[in-house]
């Protein structure tokens, strides 16, 4: 029952990513409110096949069931990986967060999808486990994303402010944090995702490692012109994206393109920028973009912020958001919102995600 649960306690957070190239798993001690001391954490990659399958997948071709299954024994790998590295057992851990892998996101048709089998990973890892984080948001007319913002201002909390967090995965989000502890997040635009297709694309490799592929080229300008006439930038925040919203057409080099795209992920930051109540003093990145010197570079000249990664402040940017969904799955279990007008656009704070004992064939 998850009345048994005392706080603090140790929980474990998994996260799979837009990207789709594997399982963050990071340990937190938390009580969901103002404690978090984070732990080790383990990334668990997808085989080459699945991830193309899960790619596949978002595209409307696959088995769901079949990669479901699939995604969640890599998901149960990493959780034992994390405690043996941890020196944890089982019995140490209250719950898992599994927020499972999202296939679609189209929170104003009413959908957003994560696909997983928790109850599976509940019997084998013998934890129970919290999933299905972004439902009941959507349900009460909300983006269903980004749900990290609690959590980073839990961490935020003795910085100085406003601050902004920039999280730089598939797609990139950020969060305000305001003087007097104020939040506004919302998705900003392409994170590492189209990038990285275009990379992998054009050279086979799976991403642009330190960005040495986009620093030789030139940025195409009316490319990157067309990107931020879109729509998206122009609507009100907060709102979100599906990773497949912006297919940007460019006919260069695979250089010239990488550094297009880096760039369009830059100024829809910058943009970003401009939808907050007050310009924040520095920005702190998290994801795989803070590890791309030219992206970090083009941050800077874009937003004309100071541009740091979260590591600067003593955060780790790897398990960020894996730790974020431990953070979650504790406040879930105590019905505390996950979520806020100011963050998700949803109604009013409300809780969410489905508990899982285990034993169980459904969540409860």
């Amino acid at each position: 029952m998850t009345s048994a649960i005392a706080f603090p306690s140790y929980i474990i957070g998994l996260m799979s990513g837009t990207s789709a190239d594997g399982v963050d798993a990071a340990l937190l001690y938390t009580d969901g409110k103002s404690i978090v001391r984070a732990g080790e954490g383990v990334f668990t990659p997808y085989a080459e096949a699945l991830r193309q399958a899960i790619l596949l997948l978002m595209r409307g071709t696959g088995n769901i069931e079949s990669i479901a299954y699939a995604l969640t024994e890599v998901h149960i790998e990493a959780v034992r990986a994390l405690l043996e590295k941890s020196g944890k057992s089982a019995e140490d851990i209250s719950l898992i967060g599994f927020h499972g892998q999202t296939i679609h996101h189209a929170p104003n048709l009413g959908l957003t999808v994560q696909i997983g089998v928790p109850a599976h990973l509940a019997q084998k890892t013998k934890i129970p486990v919290v999933a299905d984080f972004r439902s009941n948001d959507v349900r009460h007319g909300g983006q269903g994303a980004p749900l990290v913002p609690l959590y980073q201002a839990a961490l935020a909390h003795d910085l100085p402010k406003p601050l902004m967090v920039v999280n730089i995965g598939g797609v990139a989000n950020v969060t305000w944090i305001g003087e007097g502890g104020d939040l506004l997040a919302f998705d900003c635009g392409p994170g590492n995702a189209l990038l990285d297709d275009w990379v992998h694309y054009h050279t086979k490799a799976r991403y642009d490692k330190d960005g040495v592929l986009a620093a030789r080229g030139n940025i195409d300008q009316a490319a990157l012109s067309a990107f931020l006439a879109d729509s998206f930038f122009a609507q009100p925040v907060p709102k979100s994206l599906d990773r497949n919203h912006f297919l940007p057409k460019i006919v260069c080099s695979a250089e010239d393109g990488a550094a297009t795209l880096t760039a369009m992920t830059a100024a829809a930051i910058a943009k970003a920028c401009e939808h907050v109540p007050a310009k924040p003093k520095q920005l702190l990145i998290t994801g795989g973009g803070r590890r791309n010197p030219t992206m970090m570079r083009m941050i800077a000249e874009y937003t004309q912020c100071e541009v740091k990664p979260v590591e600067a402040v003593g955060w780790n940017g790897d398990m960020l958001e894996a730790e974020a969904f431990a953070y979650l799955a504790a406040r879930s279990v105590q019905e505390l919102p996950l979520s806020l007008p100011s963050t998700t656009g949803v109604r009013q704070p409300v809780t969410g995600g489905v508990f899982y004992p285990v034993g169980s064939a459904d969540g409860s």
